[in-house]
């Protein structure tokens, strides 16, 4: 069962279950999700690696808009968002925590011989690929640049 079907039959279970949020949510990852399948180029599939970084995508949007709204005082706007956002969330990969983030960074920063934040780039080129859908680029970004300082 790929992605697409998987949140399909979630979508019926949340309705059984009248669980608002997470009905709402999984609604907004199939819409998103049939957009990809429709758009030209497609031919109405959708691999679940493309369906994955759709999912990132929506996390990434999720939280950002969670924290504008936290930010403006409107903490049920907010509360909204990230309840959404840890729906999401459950369709991604476990992600790497510090300790294993830093831990591949200090690896792909050996590999490549980088020794100050000139070559950041280099680092963030490979650590980019290496550890896509393993960590957020926000968070690789800055662990690289803490380590090369």
């Amino acid at each position: 069962m790929d992605l697409f079907e998987q949140v399909s039959n979630d979508i019926k279970e949340a309705m059984k279950a009248k669980d608002k949020v997470r009905l709402e949510a999984l609604r907004n990852i199939k819409k998103v999700f049939l957009e990809a399948k429709t758009a030209p180029g497609a031919n109405d599939t959708l691999a679940d690696a493309d369906a994955l970084k759709i999912i990132m995508k929506l996390v990434k949007q999720g939280k950002e808009s969670g924290e504008l709204y936290k930010q403006s005082g409107r903490d049920d706007l907010a509360d909204a968002e990230f309840a959404q956002v840890a729906v999401f969330e459950q369709y991604l990969p476990k992600m790497m925590n510090d300790e294993e983030l830093e831990a591949a960074l200090k690896e792909i920063i050996a590999e490549v011989g980088a020794t100050s934040m000139k070559e950041m780039g280099k680092v963030m080129g490979i650590a980019s690929k290496k550890l896509a859908r393993k960590a957020e680029g926000k968070a690789i970004s800055e662990k690289v640049r803490a380590l090369l300082a």
